[in-house]
């Protein structure tokens, strides 16, 4: 209560707080959330999960910085699915129907569910080997006079 009424009063002490120990600065920077591949699987897991969404644990996938998100840890038996290179981890990753996933340096296994690419986009982990192919829309001569009419 009395500290309280010095607050109000106007009366209360003023003591700046010390600019040394302040780490606020550094902790959001992307190049401190590279991932070490030297690691188990939990502490990967921890790794992704501790820097979702900002700023995102990434890693170089063919010469190109790719963020993690939406890490789990998979107490399964290895699923199957397409290998991918990743430099730096001892084992390649496994692009599945459910994500990627990597492996710790203890075997066991992270799924990944989404990844981001330096410009921008972001795709389900799972699409990655489809994430550059394109359909092209066909249109039925239909739907070609209603866009006509449209525009």
């Amino acid at each position: 209560v009395e500290a309280v009424h010095l607050i109000a009063d106007g009366k209360a002490p003023r003591i700046p707080q010390p600019k040394e120990g302040a780490t606020y600065e550094g902790i959001q920077k992307k190049e401190n959330a590279e991932i070490s591949w030297d690691q188990p699987a939990a502490a990967l897991h921890n790794w992704i999960r501790g820097h979702d969404k900002v700023p995102g644990a990434w890693t170089t996938i063919n010469g190109q910085m790719v963020t993690f998100y939406g890490s789990s840890l998979l107490d399964a038996s290895v699923p199957t699915g397409q290998e991918l290179t990743i430099e730096g981890a001892s084992r390649p990753g496994l692009v599945t129907k459910n994500g990627l996933v990597i492996f710790g340096n203890d075997g066991k296994m992270v799924l990944v569910r989404n990844l981001q690419f330096e410009d921008g986009k972001m795709i389900p982990a799972s699409k990655y080997f489809s994430a550059d192919e394109t359909t092209a829309v066909e249109l039925t001569e239909e739907e070609k006079k209603i866009a006509e009419d449209i525009r």
